[in-house]
């Protein structure tokens, strides 16, 4: 019996051709040129035992970018800017690091997340960043119910009602100021175990609507999607022009790719991406081994594999 996954990926591939020619997939209407598989990894997930040595690995293996945390990245900024200069390598998206809750109870929460956000939104700015991912809300904070935190968040409690009044709606201004910082905010949705509020794309991108600013932006995480997605392909599709960066890791253990074996099959996301035109970073966010010189090893193997699934997608 086919599942219900593979269904859709199925019915996915098939209907791209009548999604390209007018079909309701916000993604197909319009042309970015011809997609890219760009990759970036994580700081700490990269071999190395400090920035050079990472950033000389990340060179050897085959990699775009690096993606910082955002914890303490303002007084960072020099160190990254000097490390990188003369090299090929980027700034992909920065990981959160801010303090607080954007939908969090308490309004002092709320402003702490503001505050600290737009701190790391300016150093983002000043290293070329893709962008600040931010998660609203983990299952573990204290948050505002789901209706009430999107209409503090985009300003619309329906989605032909929206207010018009003070304060400003907070993803309104946040997106406003990353845009004049020259980078932007990203939305990531997760999956359920971890978080009540945005799980999947779909909800990411339709808030990115609401807010509609160069500044706000989302992005698809391969390991939360195995969760939350029925169709890899139809997700990205569904983030459009709103996708601006890609998480990855194994779909079993959360682990470097090429640890799960067959699980590790990234085909169907690829073509999503492909579909959309995708121009921005690929960037692995997972476990690896602790020895340094197996990660390297496992993160070479990585590489290859990731490779052939963007060639076959």
């Amino acid at each position: 019996m086919m599942r219900r996954r593979d269904f859709m990926a199925a019915a996915a591939g098939a209907g791209i051709g009548a999604a390209s020619g007018g079909g309701s997939a916000r993604a197909a209407e319009t042309s970015k040129g011809k997609a890219v598989l760009k990759l970036s990894c994580q700081e700490g997930v990269m071999a190395g035992r400090d920035l050079k040595e990472k950033l000389d690995n990340l060179e050897e293996l085959g990699f775009a970018a690096l993606e910082p945390h955002g914890g303490g990245l303002p007084q960072r900024v020099d160190k990254y800017k000097q490390a990188l200069e003369g090299r090929n390598v980027k700034i992909s998206a920065i990981c959160a690091g801010f303090q607080g809750c954007i939908i969090g109870v308490d309004p002092d929460d709320r402003a702490k997340a503001m505050r600290t956000m737009k701190e790391i939104l300016t150093a983002a700015g000043q290293l070329g960043s893709t962008g600040m991912i931010i998660v609203p809300a983990f299952n573990r904070a204290k948050a505002l119910p789901h209706k009430e935190a999107r209409v503090l968040l985009t300003g619309f409690d329906r989605w032909d009602r929206r207010k018009t009044h003070d304060p400003k709606p907070l993803l309104v201004e946040l997106g406003e100021f990353a845009a004049q910082a020259g980078t932007r905010v990203v939305l990531e949705p997760l999956n359920r175990d971890e978080c009540y509020f945005m799980r999947t794309l779909a909800d990411a991108a339709s808030m990115c609507k609401d807010v509609s600013s160069p500044g706000m932006a989302m992005m698809g995480d391969f390991w939360h999607m195995t969760w939350e997605e029925t169709c890899d392909m139809g997700a990205f599709l569904t983030g459009g022009d709103y996708l601006h960066h890609v998480h990855m890791a194994s779909r079993r253990t959360r682990r470097i790719p090429t640890t799960d074996g067959d699980a590790d099959n990234y085909v169907v996301g690829f073509k999503g991406l492909k579909a959309i035109g995708y121009q921005d970073y690929v960037s692995l966010e997972c476990g690896g081994p602790k020895d340094q010189g197996e990660r390297k090893k496992v993160l070479a193997n990585c590489v290859k594999l990731l490779k052939e699934q963007w060639e076959k997608a």
